[in-house]
C-alpha cells in the first residue's frame, strides 16, 4: 500500500544528504511531504560533509544520500523503487 503514511514520522528517523540545486533531491523531498514525513536534511555543499556523507554510504558520491533509522537506502532511484514497490511504508514503520 503507497501514500500518506501519518504516524511513520514519529517512528522513524529519516535523514538526507543533499544540494538545494539536486532535481533528484527535490524529488525525494516531494516524495517525503507527500507521505507526510519529515526527514532531516544534511547540506552536502562542505567538502567536510560530503566526505563523511561518502564514508556513510560506502563510497557513493551523488546526492541525494537517504538514510532510514541509520539504514543507508540509497538515492531517490532506490527510495522511488520501495514506494513502487509498496516496501517503503514498511521501512519508514521501523523495526
Amino acid at each position: 500500500m503507497t501514500g500518506r503514511a501519518p504516524d511513520i514520522e514519529a517512528m522513524s528517523k529519516v535523514e538526507m544528504y543533499a544540494t538545494p540545486w539536486c532535481p533528484y533531491c527535490d524529488a525525494a523531498r516531494a516524495l517525503f511531504r507527500r507521505k507526510g514525513v519529515t526527514c532531516e536534511e544534511i547540506n552536502a555543499m562542505s567538502p567536510d560533509v560530503r566526505a563523511a556523507m561518502i564514508q556513510r554510504s560506502h563510497g557513493h558520491r551523488t546526492v541525494p544520500q537517504i538514510f532510514i533509522d541509520g539504514r543507508h537506502i540509497g538515492g531517490y532511484d532506490e527510495v522511488a523503487a520501495l514506494e513502487r514497490g509498496g516496501r517503503l511504508d514498511t521501512l519508514l514503520a521501523g523495526p
